[in-house]
């Protein structure tokens, strides 16, 4: 696919000449140029070349902890160490893990221990001793908290607020289901405290820091599964997913970037079949491939505000450890829909894609913004495919359900 550079004509006409004055009324200022990024589609970590044989899902520390959490409180229940416990995932299903450790500590405490297994996905937290520790008092509820190398959150723009534990919601809810499963919390209160010891060492090994979550690891999941995204068998079925969904005579092919942002593109588009929409992960760079080699008329990507800043900027294999949110390109939205420049200032130091988001948000600006953004988006995914599809973007809310902004705005109505 191409990755040449060029230019093109976009934004508002600058309103002073090159000296500062005012220009002459009669005068026809020249239109800025707004670049056009460079193709970039980069090689895969070391660590997730492709391997023989098929690669394991495996446990995120979110399930690991709703587990450690649901076995400490059923010990506490029962006063009887745990050794198998079951837990529900969010799609529904029931899986069960089997406890590293679990004993009473007091009359009122108990704890659990559930070594993390992340399959084949290279992830630092696999063998992480996820730890959940269940103190009963007096009063009724239950109150979550994190512990010895838990990350704490000190900056906006994770969906958390400051100063609570890097638990992310999706985690939150399923450890709260997870021990009301074994306990109840409405006759007595009940203390639950994730920790993950070294996890303040493994946490050196990402991206919170940078961030703004220290001391520890964050507990994260939204399905409950590690699925290895990340390595080149993600890509090849990626690619088969392409290939199945020509096969069935369908020449409109849905990008989602997971899960969420599949549920919210069925919505958007509920006159395509499930065969046309594909979780794609990082590789929206092979699967525009396989589309353009199977001669599809249209492509729609849609994602999160993160994701999507990644690919305007025309990188088109977005895995974390070789791509990062351009926080920059979206100050210089900002400024293009007339934020003004006190907004794109803060824009352009945002500490997250979501950060911007929210500013935009607050702004009111997030629609016009959002549309940019998407606008820059499908021109990147019709560049690289070099004009062979005609590509629409739709870029949703955190929960994956709301379309926020498309390209164009009427997309998934007409």
């Amino acid at each position: 696919m191409s990755g040449g550079r060029g230019e093109r004509g976009g934004g508002p006409a600058d309103d002073r000449g090159a000296s500062g004055a005012e220009p002459d009324p009669a005068a026809s200022a020249p239109a800025p140029t707004v670049s056009t990024p460079e193709l970039r589609e980069p090689d895969l970590p070391r660590t997730a070349k492709v391997r023989q044989k098929a690669l394991r899902t495996g446990w995120t520390t979110g399930a690991c902890a709703s587990a450690a959490a649901k076995a400490a409180a059923q010990a506490l229940a029962t006063g009887r160490p745990v050794e198998v416990v079951e837990i529900g995932l969010p799609s529904g299903r029931r899986v069960t893990f089997a406890t590293e450790r679990c004993e009473l500590l007091s009359a009122d405490r108990a704890e659990a221990v559930v070594v993390k297994d992340a399959g084949d996905d290279p992830d630092v937290t696999h063998g992480a001793h996820v730890t959940a520790t269940v103190t009963r008092g007096p009063g009724s509820g239950l109150h979550l908290d994190g512990g010895v190398g838990v990350g704490v959150v000190t900056r906006p723009g994770l969906g958390l607020d400051p100063g609570e534990a890097a638990i992310n919601p999706v985690p939150r809810q399923m450890i709260g289901e997870a021990v009301r499963e074994a306990a109840d919390a409405d006759g007595q209160a009940l203390t639950v405290v994730i920790s993950v010891p070294d996890g303040e060492r493994m946490a050196r090994k990402t991206t919170n820091a940078k961030l703004g979550i220290i001391g520890g690891i964050s507990i994260l999941g939204t399905t409950g599964i590690v699925r290895p995204f990340s390595t080149a068998s993600w890509r090849a079925s990626v690619e088969q997913a392409v290939s199945v969904m020509a096969a069935q005579g369908e020449d409109t092919l849905v990008l989602c970037t997971g899960g969420r942002t599949e549920k919210g593109a069925m919505a958007l588009l509920p006159h395509l079949p499930e065969v046309c929409f594909v979780e794609v992960g990082d590789f929206t760079g092979a699967a525009l491939r396989r589309a353009v080699e199977y001669g599809l008329s249209k492509v729609v990507f849609v994602g999160m505000a993160g994701k999507l800043t990644k690919l305007a900027a025309g990188v088109l294999m977005t895995h974390y450890t070789r791509s990062k949110v351009s926080t920059e390109l979206l100050g210089d939205i900002t400024r293009e829909v007339g934020g003004g420049e006190e907004l794109a200032a803060r824009v352009d130091e945002a500490n997250t894609g979501r950060h911007a988001y929210e500013l935009w948000e607050e702004a009111g600006l997030l629609r016009a913004a959002g549309d940019v953004l998407c606008g820059r988006v499908a021109d990147v995914l019709a560049r690289f495919a070099e004009g062979a599809v005609e590509a629409e973007v739709a870029m949703v809310d955190f929960t994956g359900k709301r379309v926020m902004a498309a390209c164009p705005p009427d997309l998934g109505e007409r």
